[in-house]
């Protein structure tokens, strides 16, 4: 996702400028959150692979109508950049709702945005981020339990969700090179239209008839406008206003954003050991993106 200016209208108070972009930002992580935490309570009705399908379907339909993508006039190179990326979307959805299946939310999404952050520490590739690797190392084995292993989490679940990390890697990629590829949202919309065909097999295969009920399509719907829709128009409009290097530290909050909807929705609590390593994920992720902002690069939420 390209960064905005930051440009902020002449003559406003500082704080008043810098907190209306922040609050959009921080509003669409608490969405993503929420919305995941309600897809998990959604999972009894639809199962993991249903409520994705029912999410991406959703989404779809609404960025479709939206857009309203123009389909002639690209190239061979651009549809398999949009395909490639519309898979890569389906699948870290349909790993990451297969982790947060079986292990708490909070502690999925830690684990999940160590994809990210290991492709920020590769791009700067400067010395520093050996101490913003060895912080994430040290959140995963505090996770774990020290050494007492990783205890009682679900090791499917945490390797459902290390995967669902790289392809969120694989995802930032993808998005830049389809933006690059396709005008405004265009590239999304058609992307989210891929990926839902290509989820759809999988969600008829486990849900079958439960994913016509209409009770479950509406929740399914809530969870594609609070996951999907609400977070993409809200990061949209803050990037017009917001450096993408302050885009992405805010970015990095969102494992404790999911601490937090996870104990509110889903009575999810974490020990002290698990919060301090939510902490040192949170802080290896802000400071990989100051290391690569203070070199020149652009940042990778």
């Amino acid at each position: 996702m390209g960064a905005g200016s930051g440009a902020s209208a002449p003559g406003a108070p500082r704080g008043r400028r810098s907190l209306g972009p922040v609050g959009l930002v921080l509003g669409a992580g608490v969405s993503v959150q929420f919305g995941a935490a309600l897809a998990v309570t959604l999972m009894p009705r639809a199962g993991a692979f249903g409520v994705v399908t029912l999410r991406l379907m959703a989404a779809a339909v609404v960025l479709l109508l939206v857009c309203r993508p123009r389909m002639r006039g690209h190239s061979r190179a651009d549809w398999g950049t949009v395909v490639v990326f519309g898979l890569t979307m389906a699948a870290m959805n349909g790993l990451f709702y297969q982790a947060v299946d079986r292990i708490p939310l909070g502690l999925a999404v830690t684990l999940e945005v160590l994809g990210p952050l290991g492709l920020s520490v590769l791009a700067s590739r400067r010395a520093i981020n050996a101490v913003w690797a060895a912080l994430a190392l040290g959140g995963v084995f505090l996770l774990g339990g020290g050494d007492q292993g990783f205890g009682e989490l679900d090791l499917v679940g945490v390797a459902f969700a290390l995967a669902a990390g790289a392809m969120w890697a694989a995802y930032i990629v993808f998005s830049a090179r389809t933006g690059r590829r396709f005008p405004q949202a265009d590239g999304l919309a058609l992307a989210m239209a891929i990926g839902a065909l290509a989820f759809l097999p999988l969600g008829i295969a486990e849900s079958g008839g439960k994913l016509l009920d209409p009770v479950t399509v509406a929740l399914g719907a809530a969870v594609a406008v609070m996951s999907s829709v609400l977070p993409y128009t809200l990061e949209l409009l803050a990037l017009r206003r917001l450096p993408s290097s302050t885009f992405a530290i805010l970015m990095s909050l969102e494992p404790a954003m999911a601490a937090l909807a996870g104990f509110l929705i889903l009575h999810q609590s974490l020990s002290a050991l698990q919060a301090l390593a939510v902490a040192l994920v949170i802080a290896a992720s802000m400071g990989a993106v100051r290391t690569q902002v203070g070199r020149g690069d652009p940042a990778t939420p």
